[in-house]
């Protein structure tokens, strides 16, 4: 008895388009980065805090490290951001960033991609070739079942 009508095709093609969302999602947040990299606006910013999350019992890496920066807007706010991946060590508190973001929404589009931090430029793009390949492969098995 099969759990899904067409058995495995049906798997293969679920599961595709499921990484391929999740492929597609890490290429926004990839683009977004590198367009934040290119073009935002530049300023000295520093880690504010290092805050640790607790992601509730039951879960292999049940705590994740959280990096909170901070840095004034050219109208005079100071905001403050978490951004994905900083690198591989993390960054001390008060330690200088440089921050690139957007001045539209400088709360919500900034980050500290750039020499020094390329953590959120590489793990998205880890993200998205390894997930698109994935995806790829999986929708091809789809069609070659199917066709």
């Amino acid at each position: 008895m099969d759990v899904l009508p067409g058995g495995t095709a049906t798997f293969l093609l679920l599961f595709g388009l499921f990484l391929g969302a999740f492929a597609v999602r890490s290429a926004i947040r990839l683009l977004r980065v590198v367009r934040l990299v290119r073009r935002g606006e530049r300023v000295e910013g520093r880690c504010s805090r290092r805050r640790v999350i607790d992601r509730g019992s039951g879960k292999e890496n049940r705590y994740r490290t959280e990096y909170v920066f901070a840095f004034r807007a050219a109208d005079g706010r100071e905001v403050e951001f978490t951004d994905h991946a900083p690198g591989p060590f993390g960054f001390e508190v008060g330690a200088p960033v440089r921050v690139s973001y957007d001045p539209a929404d400088p709360a919500r589009l900034a980050t500290v991609a750039g020499p020094g931090s390329w953590g959120p430029i590489l793990m998205p793009t880890v993200f998205t070739l390894v997930l698109g390949l994935f995806s790829l492969g999986l929708l091809t098995g789809f069609v070659a079942m199917r066709f």
